[in-house]
């Protein structure tokens, strides 16, 4: 028997490298609006996680001086104990709405999945595993990003929406979990971050974390990761036993 039935993967930086388009198309709408437009992909890296909006809100304040561009730095920005201001706020609105259009035209210019992904899904799916994904990409890229890179390999996605909260809230992966009836021990999370560590222990459900995504090994085990792969199929092992 399977370890578990079910796993649900994080998208950006854990099945597909979408660095490149999210760090062009962030770059736009900042100096669209007016905003220091010539952030690295490395910045970009530590901005994403947590919804379109929160980047934003993390590259402004970067801007501004008032928070150092780092990964430890920047997790605290867009938790519930973050409250921006109403004039912030309303700014991070103005370059989510160019930035919006923008990225649904431009997220697939140069995004791919990493070497390994689909293989490793295809094995999962070839031992009747079910296979999804959750993710705090704006819902249409997800659903487009899904059926591209990865059509027929996914049971279900999910992306961020007004309707449900985004992660770390528990919400997207039980959602997932109910409709395809498969209980919490025997589910895994995939992610590449501190926000997917998060979501797992919110779920109640196990994790596994990659190292090739936007967050390094190091920072992963000083956030207390209990495991963590530098190959896709080292994935198929651990869910197969």
């Amino acid at each position: 028997m399977n370890t578990y039935d079910a796993v649900i993967f994080d998208m950006d930086g854990t099945i597909l490298d979408t660095l490149g388009d999210l760090n062009t198309s962030l770059n736009y709408a900042l100096g669209k609006a007016g905003h220091k437009s010539d952030w690295s992909n490395e910045h970009t890296a530590c901005f994403v996680g947590s919804g379109i909006q929160v980047a934003i809100r993390r590259a402004l304040l970067c801007e501004a001086g008032r928070c150092a561009c780092t990964p430890e730095a920047l997790s605290k920005i867009g938790t519930p104990e973050d409250h921006p201001s109403p004039e912030e706020t309303a700014e991070e609105l103005r370059v989510k709405e160019i930035f919006t259009p923008y990225y649904k035209l431009h997220c697939d210019d140069s995004t791919a999945p990493y070497p390994g992904i689909p293989e490793t899904i295809r094995a999962l799916r070839a031992r009747g595993i079910h296979t999804s994904v959750v993710s705090n990409k704006q819902d249409p890229a997800v659903q487009l990003l899904a059926q591209k890179k990865f059509s027929g390999l996914f049971n279900a996605a999910r992306g961020e929406s007004d309707s449900i909260r985004r992660k770390p809230a528990p919400d997207m992966t039980l959602a997932i979990l109910k409709e395809a009836g498969i209980e919490k021990d025997r589910a895994v999370y995939v992610g590449d971050s501190e926000i997917d560590l998060q979501t797992a222990a919110n779920t109640g459900i196990s994790c596994i974390s990659v190292d090739w995504g936007f967050r390094s090994r190091a920072y992963l085990e000083k956030l207390g990761a209990q495991i963590i792969v530098s190959d896709p199929s080292e994935i198929v092992k651990l869910v197969t036993g």
